[in-house]
């Protein structure tokens, strides 16, 4: 298996190189990757997430986002938890004696 610093095999230094090692030089080096699977048509390009339309999301807007996402779970969570009526234990009476 080769390593990523390794020249491609099909690659001769001093020629152009072929499609595989030009694919390979801007996966490594500007790292453009097309995904695969569940996220089919994404494609990292630099340090942005590109969706099919060509739209670009930046590490700190998609950290932003789901820091959003996560409060607002957080809030939803403790309005549920306010509407239910608190149930305090009976008071014990002592008859005069404490």
């Amino acid at each position: 298996m080769l390593s990523d610093t390794e020249p491609r095999p099909c690659h001769v230094l001093g020629k152009r190189p072929p499609p595989c090692a030009e694919a390979h030089y801007r996966r490594i080096i500007d790292n453009h990757v097309t995904l695969h699977g569940p996220w089919a048509g994404w494609r990292l390009a630099g340090r942005d997430l590109v969706s099919p339309d060509g739209e670009r999301i930046n590490p700190q807007r998609l950290r932003g986002l789901l820091f959003r996402q996560d409060a607002e779970a957080r809030i939803a969570t403790a309005r549920a938890r306010e509407r239910k009526p608190v149930v305090l234990p009976a008071r014990e009476r002592f008859g005069g004696l404490a």
